[in-house]
């Protein structure tokens, strides 16, 4: 079954814990919880303690995407908060093996990320180890950007890996998904759409979520 998790950077701040039981109410799956340092990219969000009040108030998985230097220093921390799984990019880690390892360790599902530059190679030797590999299909930073269009062909060539290995691993896209792009996104080969602007600009979550899931059903041909 295909996996809605909409991101709470597009959230409103100010009223956090409603819109994340409003999604939750709507039907989404996961929750989407973008992490920055203000290095790795150039905004800042939110932390442990964030990430754990929202812990505190959805059912729903907590799905951390770390788009910080060392991440290792910080996945006990994101665990401890709640996180059901981490995701850290192969830019970030000089020892991405360990920083798996240590995610499961900690007893959370683990996920590792690409930007849209960076090519699939760069995870071939630690597949195995992951239960997630997250496409960035816009550069990682902002919220509310543009689909890159040759992720599609990313997306398409990780899915012939992964059903080539017969792995478990699931696909997950994040970045410029939208009506316009989902079906595309789904007839390529995800598993776990990320969506913020274009569920929380709404003006009715779950209008947009069952929109979200009739453009995966029937995509185009």
């Amino acid at each position: 079954m295909p996996i809605i998790a909409p991101s709470i950077l597009s959230a409103d701040f100010s009223r956090l814990g409603e819109d994340v039981l409003a999604v939750e109410k709507a039907g989404a799956d996961w929750i989407h919880v973008d992490v920055m340092d203000g290095h790795f990219v150039p905004t800042i969000t939110l932390g442990p303690l964030v990430t754990s009040a929202v812990h505190g108030v959805t059912t729903l998985p907590l799905d951390v995407h770390l788009m910080i230097e060392t991440p290792e220093r910080y996945v006990d921390d994101f665990a401890k908060a709640g996180a059901s799984l981490i995701s850290v990019h192969v830019e970030a880690c000089t020892h991405l093996n360990s920083t798996l390892a240590q995610i499961r360790n900690a007893g959370a599902q683990a996920g590792v990320v690409l930007n849209p530059a960076t090519p699939l190679s760069a995870i071939d030797w630690v597949l195995e180890f992951v239960d997630l590999v997250l496409i960035m299909s816009v550069n990682p930073g902002f919220g509310g950007q543009q689909f890159i269009p040759n992720t599609l062909s990313k997306i398409r060539a990780l899915r012939r890996i992964i059903d080539d290995r017969e792995l478990a691993v699931l696909i997950e896209v994040d970045g410029g998904v939208n009506l316009s792009t989902i079906a595309d996104v789904a007839l390529a080969g995800a598993d776990v759409f990320v969506a913020g602007s274009a569920i929380f600009g709404s003006e009715d979550y779950q209008r947009t979520i069952d929109a979200f899931r009739d453009k995966i059903k029937d995509p185009p041909q």
